[in-house]
């Protein structure tokens, strides 16, 4: 019930132009909580950080693995958000226990991914600092081609519609967009805006608008189901 609630006082801010379901909430966050969360991730030890390609990250609550993920307790300054988050009752009865934060520089993105089955089928994202671009495509399970020509579509032909992420928003992805769609975010120093962006009527922003990216740090708030305890991985020794 708590769900069906919850997605009930979601409603206004579903974007209608886009397949269900995504959820856009612009300023969910004020400026000071803003400044704060910031302040607390490049606090953060640095053995914290993952350097990637694209981008680096910090891994809290656990890593996520097929066998299960083994629970470590999430900073206050974490938990304080899961929970708030989760008392939309996104993740159904239950609460967010991982967080992924991801650093972006200007020029810096994510290829096209889903974000697969050791999550709970919904992901909530809270951006900081920075606008960004999120675009969405068809998978290459999904590629349709005239004439039944099974001709292989480009990354650009399968993308089907973008979001613009504002600094404080927080974006809710599940059902049909969760499942069957790829999202990435490309590798580029500014966004000029299309009607290709869906969520302009939610946004400060407008068609024809050029955007400059700053460094955006974001927030991805989930819920990992399966979890093991500690004394089930070390076994008991004779």
């Amino acid at each position: 019930m708590q769900e069906n609630n919850s997605y009930f006082e979601l409603e206004p801010f579903l974007v209608q132009q886009a397949p269900r379901a995504a959820y856009y909430i612009p300023n969910y966050i004020s400026a000071r909580e803003e400044e704060y969360l910031l302040r607390q991730v490049y606090n953060s030890p640095k053995p914290k950080w993952t350097q990637l390609s694209g981008r680096k990250l910090q891994n809290w609550g656990g890593l996520p693995h097929p066998r299960g993920m083994v629970l470590e307790n999430l900073p206050l300054w974490l938990q304080t958000y899961t929970e708030k988050v989760s008392s939309l009752g996104v993740f159904g009865d239950h609460s967010a226990n991982h967080v992924l934060v991801n650093e972006y520089r200007p020029g810096e993105g994510i290829m096209p991914h889903e974000d697969g089955p050791l999550y709970y089928p919904t992901v909530t994202t809270i951006s900081l600092g920075s606008h960004i671009l999120l675009d969405f495509y068809l998978p290459l399970s999904k590629e349709t081609v005239p004439d039944q020509e099974q001709v292989p579509l480009s990354e650009e032909q399968r993308h089907i519609f973008s979001l613009l992420l504002e600094p404080r928003s927080l974006l809710v992805l599940r059902e049909d967009l969760y499942t069957n769609h790829l999202h990435g975010i490309r590798p580029v120093t500014h966004d000029t805006l299309t009607a290709t962006v869906v969520n302009l009527n939610q946004c400060a922003a407008q068609v024809g608008d050029t955007l400059q990216r700053d460094t955006r740090v974001s927030l991805t708030i989930r819920y990992v189901p399966k979890v093991l305890k500690t004394s089930l991985l070390l076994g008991k020794r004779k």
